[in-house]
């Protein structure tokens, strides 16, 4: 399984990704899920993955291929990041339909997800997720992030605390949370995690961080959250036992 998180806030953008790879319980690897490309000066573009492995290497590869031979449509030439968004779809689709099955002969599932995200010349710096189907959408200003892959266990810490103003160190330390809180909560989901963090208009991706689960930043991050927590909840009002109902009672 996997997850990945894309925040787009005011100051930039947040990504994360897990690097766990899962093909049965006795086949567990990792392969790292976020990847940059090396595209003209105007713009910066990152892809994160999630699904069957397979098509998103193909996917990838076709990326690669059609920018190095500069073809009609390819990453260097899209004039904004939703055409990229469209043409990855488009991607995405064909190579799922190549490794298709036919109906009843496997059980092989080729859906494939991704976010797209990064910045194209003046336009803003966003994120849009590119479903298995090909269309895509992107953040809101009352969801200013995406998900892929395991989403729900990490999904409550963005709902609450991140917004379009949170301050981009802020958010980092959101998503990491959020990461953790799935890493612990399903074991499909693994460091080592990948974070990048992109200051909008910079088209810079040197900041750039790779945590495996026992470093001393993911510890102590771990520790205080869950130290916090504790107290929030030691802190919360006491049951008014004045409520008390009897129960239901079936005869």
């Amino acid at each position: 399984m996997t997850y990945c998180i894309a925040a787009s806030i005011d100051e930039g953008l947040i990504l994360v990704s897990d690097s766990r790879t899962n093909a049965g319980i006795d086949n567990v690897s990792t392969h790292g899920k976020m990847h940059a490309f090396d595209t003209i000066n105007d713009r910066k573009i990152v892809l994160l993955c999630a699904g069957n492995l397979a098509t998103t290497q193909a996917v990838l590869e076709q990326l690669h291929r059609d920018k190095i031979k500069n073809a009609p449509i390819n990453l260097n030439n899209v004039e904004s990041l939703f055409e990229a968004a469209d043409y990855l779809g488009h991607i995405s689709v064909e190579k799922q339909k190549h490794h298709h099955s036919p109906q009843g002969q496997s059980a092989f599932n080729p859906s494939a997800s991704f976010i797209l995200a990064g910045q194209i010349g003046a336009d803003p710096h966003c994120a849009y997720m590119v479903y298995a189907e090909g269309n895509s959408i992107t953040s809101s200003a009352n969801t200013p992030f995406l998900q892929i892959g395991e989403s729900k266990y990490g999904k409550p810490i963005l709902d609450r605390f991140l917004k379009l103003n949170t301050s981009i160190d802020e958010a980092a330390r959101c998503c990491l949370v959020s990461m953790d809180s799935t890493i612990r909560s399903n074991a499909s989901v693994g460091a080592p995690v990948e974070m990048l963090i992109y200051r909008k208009g910079s088209f810079s991706l040197d900041e750039y961080y790779c945590f495996d689960d026992d470093d001393d930043y993911m510890v102590r991050l771990r520790r205080s959250w869950e130290a916090k927590l504790r107290e929030a909840i030691a802190a919360l009002p006491i049951l008014d036992r004045t409520k008390v109902r009897p129960m239901r009672i079936f005869l």
